[in-house]
């Protein structure tokens, strides 16, 4: 674990740094406050601090209160170094943030005791943290493709349908439907099916951006949200998806198996009158003409744009 030291005093942050590194933690020594406020702003910064109360320029409890004056940053352990004993003092360190403190001079196994006892604190938040992460995936994911379930990618297109008519920039859907994939489950068994849903999302995410969203809306059908996309730009989106998935044989247990899929597109734009049902609505008409159409094609619908009153001739 990396650990900083700050102290002004250099005796003491050689003798500091030589037990830190013989107790196999990773040392980054600071000589002043600023010094030291510098490295834990840093993209990898030191989880557990020992910082000395008395230092020039920002002192052990200034650097303190700026740590847990930050947001949304990993949780870091300060041990506090003092040679103020009085309680007043050690209630002031404590309240500025500090989770321990030594009043100097101090013991050396008290000192390493107490860093075990910071690190067993950093290890088992650390684990909580974890296990948070795997909650938050598993309310928001489906379980089977790793793509967003109907409820999370539902509320990300009503929360990005919302930025765009705040900030009047366009917001493409595409609606997908895998063809004829009961018939996959009816011939070679629900196993077969589900691998090829997992194969068929995995192909959707190598095709769209970073910042657009797939999901699952339930069976073989997906839902593509696709943020600043115009038409023709989802409709060239929804052409790579539907040549990924249509243009490979998949493999089940040996078997060889076609898949194809059927999409429909709409787009608001600034002049366009629709919420999100509306919105899925339309897409899911699209999608309903591309599977007439034959399937395996990609359909669009525009939709209602709003009356632009056009002011009377002068005179």
């Amino acid at each position: 674990m990396k650990v900083l030291i700050a102290d002004d005093d250099p005796v003491s942050l050689h003798f500091l740094r030589a037990k830190l590194i013989k107790w196999q933690y990773t040392v980054v020594a600071c000589s002043n406050g600023e010094e030291a406020w510098s490295v834990l702003q840093s993209d990898s910064p030191p989880q557990l601090a020992i910082l000395d109360w008395m230092m020039p320029g920002l002192d052990g409890l200034q650097v303190c209160q700026k740590i847990r004056g930050r947001m949304n940053t990993p949780y870091m352990y300060v041990l506090l170094l003092t040679s103020r004993g009085e309680t007043d003092d050690l209630v002031a360190g404590l309240e500025a943030g500090a989770d321990d403190y030594l009043i100097k001079p101090f013991d050396v196994k008290e000192l390493e005791v107490r860093l075990r006892a910071g690190r067993r604190i950093l290890e088992l938040q650390e684990e909580l943290m974890s296990v948070q992460e795997t909650l938050r995936i598993q309310a928001t994911h489906d379980p089977l493709t790793g793509v967003l379930n109907r409820a999370a990618v539902l509320e990300h297109f009503e929360r990005e349908l919302s930025r765009a008519q705040r900030e009047s920039t366009q917001l493409s859907v595409s609606l997908i439907d895998l063809d004829y994939f009961k018939a996959i489950n009816d011939t070679h068994g629900h196993l077969a099916g589900d691998a090829v849903l997992l194969d068929s999302s995995q192909r959707m995410r190598t095709c769209i951006r970073p910042y657009d969203v797939l999901g699952r809306l339930g069976g073989e059908e997906f839902l593509l949200v696709l943020p600043g996309s115009d038409p023709a730009n989802a409709l060239g989106q929804a052409e790579r998806i539907r040549e990924a998935i249509g243009s490979t044989t998949y493999f089940y247990q040996d078997v060889e198996i076609s898949m194809t899929c059927s999409q429909g597109v709409t787009t608001w734009m600034g002049n366009s009158v629709a919420d999100m049902k509306t919105m899925i609505r339309t897409s899911d008409g699209a999608m309903y003409l591309a599977k007439c159409g034959g399937r395996n094609k990609v359909e669009y619908i525009e939709l209602e744009r709003k009356n632009v009153i056009q002011p009377l001739p002068a005179g």
